[in-house]
This record gives structure tokens, C-alpha cells and sequence, in this order.
């Protein structure tokens, strides 16, 4: 049986939600020893919204090769789809 966890999908997270899932995805980076993800999400509270949309690019891409850290990958994803509701 896997352990792995279903990743409830949400669309509609405003801005602070977004900024505690950000913020929440560094401090899994950097318990993981993923200093530089981890580095991405300090201090994203009230960036422009293309600011922290490059950031979260940013991460995935580095993510994208490094299957044994999916969840961040996967919450980032989540994230993603919500980053056009940053006002």
C-alpha cells in the first residue's frame, strides 16, 4: 500500500492563501536540504504577482528533474494554478 497522499485540487486561493502555501512549500524545501527552492519563497509576501509567478517557475523547473521530491513539485503545481487569481 502507498503512503502517498491525495492532493485535494484547488482553484480559487486568494492572495494570502497563496503566500502560506508559498511560504509553507519553502520550509519543506529547506527540511529537505532544498536550500535553493527554499531561498525562492523568502520574503514573497506582497511581491507583484509576475514576481512570485517567475519564482514559482523558477522552482518547478528545478523540481521538474527530482522525482523523489513530488509533493513540493505537486504543491507547487497546485500554487501554480491559482497564481492568476494574485491581485
Amino acid at each position: 500500500m502507498s503512503d502517498e497522499k491525495t492532493m485535494k485540487l484547488v482553484t480559487n486561493l486568494d492572495r494570502a492563501a497563496i503566500e502560506a502555501k508559498l511560504r509553507e512549500i519553502g520550509g519543506d524545501a529547506a527540511a529537505a536540504g532544498l536550500t535553493d527552492v527554499a531561498k525562492m519563497f523568502v520574503g514573497v509576501q506582497g511581491l507583484p504577482a509576475a514576481q512570485i509567478e517567475q519564482r514559482v517557475n523558477n522552482a518547478m523547473k528545478w523540481l521538474a528533474d527530482k522525482p523523489q521530491h513530488a509533493r513540493l513539485a505537486a504543491t507547487l503545481d497546485l500554487v501554480g494554478m491559482n497564481l492568476k487569481n494574485l491581485k
